[in-house]
């Protein structure tokens, strides 16, 4: 017997028919005498529905308030699907992230989980129950309603996969599973059997929208073995793990990519200790998160210094920089705002030499200009121009082979 989350996001919940789908799936498990604790989103378009009816009454929402409303949506899903599970005799139990407890911090809309109670959950596995939770909400050590942000309920699912020690947890999405890039844009793009925590955090934090960051972050950290599988068709996903003997025999298991990228300059800076902390720290002041970062020095005792931000920031880090620029007694201020950063990650970096020199090759046949670099340990990325994008990710697909299975 085996204990499984399965995580249900807002499409797979989109309809009662989808929801009554979701239940015989679920069923079938249970049937075959596993443990089951279900995690639900919010109906599909629900959660933007009752934000735009916020926003109808109050221009800038409370947090507070903003939560007590939005979770509401979970709710409506955790109590048809307890219901669809019980008309066809499965016995199951539905939770709020209140009734679990999900304990939080108080940062209304974007809360921190900070502990699980399982009792009530192991109580009722015990007992045969399948276990419906809400996902994306907790409460805090006052007993207001928080919610985890966007995609929290991957979070959910992941929190309380690790505290009930789950054998995997299963994220049930509109794909099946993890691919090599983006299938849309590169149609040879081919599901990963597995991929590491490392792996799989790097593909998130650089565009890949398959998976939550911070639910790729608990799962590695509580080693929960995460699962990705389509709510729509069988099959066996993509499992996401611990790297393990056998799996370096892939170099680079994909490319991600991010269109919301933009970069600005700061030219003729004085080449002066502190400079760098000048120029990012009126940026970091007005909460806008800094990317790649180049400085290039030159003979006149200047420098150019050059960063990236996300597009939404674009003009506001724009005119904080120029305001530095006059304080610092720089050249000018110039930027671009059609760029996109192209990454290719894969832990057999760490063991094999000029995968560097094949990606900057292979962009070079095609007369692709890099602008920018930026490395780890296990991702290199570049910046390009935005009309190159599908052709960089087509020509980095092809130049290591991702096509074909490792298998």
């Amino acid at each position: 017997m085996a204990l499984y989350v399965y995580k249900f996001g807002g499409t797979s919940v989109g309809s009662t028919e989808r929801i009554q789908a979701v239940a015989e799936k679920v069923k079938v498990s249970h049937d075959a005498g596993n443990q089951l604790v279900v995690v639900v989103s919010a109906m599909s378009g629900e959660t933007n529905r009752l934000i735009a009816l916020a926003k109808d009454i109050q221009s800038q929402p409370s947090a507070r308030e903003l939560d007590v409303l939005v979770s509401t949506g979970e709710q409506v899903t955790i109590a048809l699907l307890a219901m669809a599970l019980e008309e066809i005799n499965c016995p199951a139990r539905s939770y709020t992230g209140n009734q679990v407890k999900i304990l939080t911090d108080d940062s209304y809309t974007k809360a921190r989980i900070l502990s699980i109670d399982e009792a009530n959950m192991r109580k009722d596995l015990a007992e045969g129950k399948v276990v419906v939770v809400a996902g994306f909400q907790g409460v805090d050590e006052n007993g207001n309603i928080t919610t985890l942000g966007r995609g929290g309920s991957d979070t959910t699912g992941v929190a309380l996969a690790a505290a009930l020690k789950a054998d995997e947890c299963h994220i049930y999405t509109d794909v099946d599973g993890v691919y090599t890039t983006d299938p849309r844009v590169e149609p040879k793009a081919r599901r990963l059997d597995k991929i590491t925590f490392e792996e799989m955090l790097e593909m998130a934090s650089l565009g890949s929208k398959v998976l939550q960051i911070r639910s790729v972050e608990f799962a590695g950290k509580y080693n929960v073995p995460l699962r990705v599988l389509s709510s729509f068709k069988e099959g066996a996903g993509t499992l996401i793990t611990y790297e393990e003997s056998g799996m370096e025999s892939a170099l680079i298991s994909g490319i991600a990519f991010n269109r919301d990228e933009a970069k600005l300059t700061i030219n003729g800076v004085p080449d002066k200790p502190g400079v760098a902390s000048k120029i990012l720290g009126p940026i970091a002041e007005a909460n806008i998160e800094v990317d790649m970062i180049v400085q290039n020095i030159a003979d006149d005792d200047t420098t150019d210094f050059t960063f990236t931000v996300h597009r939404n920031d674009y003009q506001k880090a724009k005119t904080i920089l120029e305001k530095t620029c006059t304080e610092l007694g720089a050249r000018k201020v110039t930027g671009d705002d059609t760029i996109v950063k192209v990454s290719i990650v894969g832990v057999g970096m760490r063991s094999h030499a000029g995968i560097a020199s094949t990606m900057f090759d292979a962009l070079a046949k095609e007369g692709i200009n890099i602008k920018m670099i930026s490395t780890s340990e296990i991702k290199i990325s570049v910046v390009v121009d935005e009309k190159y994008l599908e052709l960089a990710v087509r020509t980095l697909h092809k130049a290591f082979e991702l096509d074909q299975s490792n298998s």
